[in-house]
């Protein structure tokens, strides 16, 4: 819901920071393809069109826990916007990416949570999300995958890793290799349903406090305390309160409320969900007019804006469309040539003299200057880099062929190198799926051995064991 530094909360300018975050994090042709998918039924789509990997087995699930939970499963998953949940997952900074190493749980059923995981921050390349189950009574699966002893007995015991031979341990080698593999305490959109579960997005004008005027913070926390106790099976009670840098305690009764300071009791109280501490930075934005509800998730508009009614997308512009240089006190155009960049004012023979001057370090005309420049430095190659950050890269791919066409070749420069980096990170990600990259118990380093080496260098005495 808002944004965290690595040692914390922070507040940042909504003018220059959210609306690009909101821009490039969710790209409106993910919501566009989302929603498609998702209103015919089809949720492993929806997910796949929003960066989603799908790590569940429903048919398993149904054979360990029974058909009533399966199908409460399945019908959550039918209502997922994976769109609306990225676009409200936690997020860090400077640049707005998701927060890594999550774990984040959206419904409980009994045991089983449904959850969503982000990847650890050396992994993060293209910003993907997976979304799986999470089994509470599997107790003692995720120590044993870490385990550093080398002695067979303890290393190799399949019976703490049934993920390697039983088909109904859902999720657990994903888990195995996630740093943060259990449901956090602090990101729960159990509590939240209307962040992700399509039924109730309208929720969030309510919760927000955007439907009258600004509650007291007392007031609103202690009001999300209420459903956070009862959530745990209460009607009163204390619950510690995060919100940046404060850190207290709120006693919550069923007519009053009392703010006290954090004690040694503050550890293992219910705490309140982040979701709940902050308002959502949409509510800012609209408030300050540094952003209109068209640039809002759908959803999200619906429900902060009650009766929006969505203007007509703006055409962009055509890049077959001539784009004008001055070149030698005169006018020219380049333009899109058979899938290339190309100058259109000059014939042939001149362009192949000019590029065999260029060859011999020579000045080239402005003309091919420019055309160079695109290609090595584009004028959008910031919002190239924006959308790579946060894994758009058919976007990205998109504007560099409405810049220099489908059939350019890339020349050594910056955008070249930002899309190299890309690639790289994106691969990193994929070797973290497949356990072939990062920490992990079966890549730690033997442990040197306590005890001393045995002497071989002189014989011993033939009447040593006599």
């Amino acid at each position: 819901m808002h944004l965290h530094d690595a040692n914390g909360d922070t507040r940042f300018p909504f003018p220059d920071f959210w609306p690009r975050v909101r821009e490039f994090a969710v790209p409106a042709s993910v919501i566009e393809t989302a929603t498609a998918r998702r209103r015919v039924g089809d949720w492993a789509g929806a997910c796949a069109a929003a960066g989603f990997d799908i790590d569940l087995d429903l048919a398993a699930l149904g054979r360990r826990y029974g058909r009533e939970l399966a199908a409460g499963v399945r019908a959550d998953l039918r209502h997922l916007a994976p769109d609306l949940l990225r676009w409200h997952m936690p997020r860090i900074a400077p640049d707005g990416l998701l927060r890594p190493g999550l774990t984040v749980p959206l419904a409980r059923y009994g045991p089983v949570h449904l959850v969503v995981r982000t990847a650890p921050a050396w992994a993060d390349g293209g910003q993907r999300i997976s979304l799986t189950l999470w089994d509470g009574d599997s107790v003692g699966a995720e120590a044993a995958a870490r385990h550093p002893h080398p002695r067979p007995s303890r290393r190799f015991r399949f019976d703490l890793h049934r993920h390697l031979w039983d088909g109904d341990s859902v999720g657990a080698e994903a888990a195995a290799r996630h740093p943060h593999p259990r449901p956090s305490r602090r990101f729960r959109f159990d509590l939240h349903r209307h962040l992700w579960d399509a039924r109730r997005a309208g929720e969030l004008r309510e919760r927000s406090g955007a439907c009258g005027p600004p509650l007291p913070d007392a007031e609103r926390w202690a009001a999300e305390a209420r459903i956070l106790l009862a959530a745990e099976g209460r009607d009163a009670g204390p619950v510690a309160v995060r919100a940046g840098e404060r850190r207290f305690v709120l006693d919550v009764g069923p007519s009053s409320v009392a703010c006290l300071e954090p004690d040694g009791r503050s550890g293992p109280l219910p705490l309140l969900p982040d979701a709940a501490t902050w308002l959502p930075p949409d509510l800012e934005l609209l408030r300050t007019g540094a952003i209109e509800a068209d640039r809002l998730h759908p959803l999200v508009a619906a429900a902060l804006v009650p009766g929006h009614a969505g203007s007509e997308p703006v055409a962009p512009p055509d890049p077959r469309a001539p784009r004008l240089v001055e070149c030698r006190g005169a006018l020219h155009r380049i333009a899109l040539v058979d899938g290339v960049l190309a100058p259109l004012d000059h014939d042939p023979d001149e362009l192949r003299r000019e590029e065999l001057l260029v060859a011999l370090s020579g000045t080239p005309l402005p003309c091919l200057r420019i055309i160079d420049e695109a290609h090595r430095r584009p004028d959008g190659l910031d919002d190239v880099r924006e959308r790579l950050r946060h894994g758009d890269t058919a976007g990205a791919l998109a504007a560099v062929e409405g810049l220099l066409g489908p059939e350019a070749v890339l020349r050594s420069g910056p955008l070249q190198d930002a899309l190299r980096a890309a690639a790289e990170r994106r691969l990193v990600y994929g070797l973290y799926r497949a356990g072939l990259a990062g920490p992990a118990y079966h890549r730690l380093p033997a442990r040197p051995s306590s005890r001393r080496p045995r002497r071989t260098d002189r014989a011993r005495p033939r009447h040593a064991f006599r």
